[in-house]
């Protein structure tokens, strides 16, 4: 028999792919101008961020598009944009990462938490009762690690309600529902550049919308200085008539530096999210050759970027899960693990975000005692990948054996 010891996946899962060359010379160039910050421009010259803004919105098929220094200040400033204020209720998924309710309450908002399904979508039932129950005219729907739910049917009840929906894009850049573009159904979407998610630069990015009002207060709110003109990809210098003495100063601009990083990259997207998907359909395919293991249904209508996987193990107790983790440690596999009593790197659930309200989430916290999850990074082939679904399954029967 094999010495399972000698079965031991030897890459990094925290491995970015390089930087294309053309990211590295466009940077240099930045670098040895100086001129770094967005409205530090010569005569004439557009400047990487504005131009990076308009590009961006090309490929997103939106109206507006606004470089941010997070796609966690994306999320403040587009509430803010759309309307929130102090006190408001703000719906948002009970599956989700720090950064989500920690921007509601940055915003002055009080987040209130949906359930969600199975298949780790927000459980369009229990919207409807949450809006009832609590009268919230604000959505900030995450598509968590990727998941998609029915957005014409979210659309309908939410646009019957008079709520406004923001839908935080960092896990599906590129993604798309019947296919149109996640981002394109609310009234403002956001994405994050950060290291881990579908462009890399470090930090970053973008808000959009087709609504100019929103992308003027926007812009303001980030910190144009009045040089809102400036912009690759704003609305009309109308739009900020009022606007501009209305909004604060949130100080939270994209630099050129970064903006010059990332716009090879976004000539390069769709070829990654290819790459994604194939490594995607590998694992989980090895995955679901385990009777123990439950993977992620994919509705039909659901485009997807797979940079990372999630599966489920049902009836696990916390114990056994914590032994997975060790199993496939032992193995040189990676996994994150949702059900832990204490937040753990950027795996947290909603009983750690104690600056909100307690939730009751019977449902929620029963798919997530036992739901594990693993990034895909680009590096890695197919062949990688399907030699680590082997060694997680592997792993679960040890422990379950």
């Amino acid at each position: 028999m094999e010495d399972i010891v000698a079965r031991k996946f030897t890459q990094v899962f925290t491995q970015q792919a390089p930087l294309p060359a053309e990211s590295m010379q466009a940077a240099m160039s930045v670098l040895e101008s100086g001129r770094l910050h967005r409205y530090n421009l010569l005569p004439g010259e557009t400047g990487e961020v504005a131009a990076l803004e308009a590009e961006y919105r090309d490929w997103q098929g939106s109206a507006y598009c606004l470089a941010l220094t997070s796609g966690g200040q994306a999320l403040q400033i587009a509430m803010r944009a759309c309307g929130v204020t102090p006190g408001d209720v703000v719906l948002t998924n009970a599956f989700t990462l720090a950064p989500v309710p920690g921007a509601i309450a940055a915003a002055g908002g009080r987040a209130a938490l949906v359930e969600i399904t199975e298949d780790l979508r927000l459980d369009l039932g229990d919207l409807g009762e949450k809006i009832a129950a609590t009268g919230a005219r604000f959505l900030l729907l995450s598509h968590m690690r990727g998941h998609l739910c029915d957005m014409e049917a979210l659309m309908r009840i939410c646009d019957r309600a008079g709520v406004t929906v923001i839908e935080d894009c960092a896990h599906t850049m590129g993604a798309r529902w019947n296919g149109r573009r996640s981002g394109n159904f609310g009234k403002a979407a956001c994405f994050s550049t950060q290291t881990y998610k579908h462009m890399n630069s470090g930090e970053g990015g973008f808000l959009t919308t087709d609504d100019a009002g929103i992308a003027a207060r926007a812009t303001i709110l980030s910190g144009s200085y009045m040089l809102y003109e400036r912009h690759g990809a704003g609305p009309a210098p109308e739009a900020f008539a009022e606007t501009r003495y209305q909004m604060p100063n949130c100080s939270a601009r994209m630099d050129s530096l970064r903006a010059a990083i990332l716009r090879p990259q976004l000539a390069r997207l769709d070829g990654s999210i290819s790459a994604w998907n194939a490594l995607y359909a590998v694992t989980d395919r090895g995955l679901a050759a385990s009777n123990r293991i439950r993977t992620i249904t994919r509705p039909a209508a659901e485009t997807p970027v797979g940079s990372s996987i999630q599966f489920r193990l049902p009836g696990f107790s916390a114990a056994q899960c914590e032994a997975v983790l060790a199993a496939a440690d032992a193995r040189g596999v990676e996994l994150k693990w949702f059900g832990a009593a204490e937040p753990r790197g950027f795996t947290s659930n909603h009983q750690s975000w104690r600056y909100m309200d307690r939730h009751a989430l019977p449902h929620t916290d029963r798919v997530l005692s036992a739901l594990f999850d693993m990034r895909l990074p680009l590096p890695f082939s197919e062949q990688d990948c399907a030699f680590v679904a082997e060694l997680i399954c592997e792993a679960v029967d040890e422990v379950a054996s």
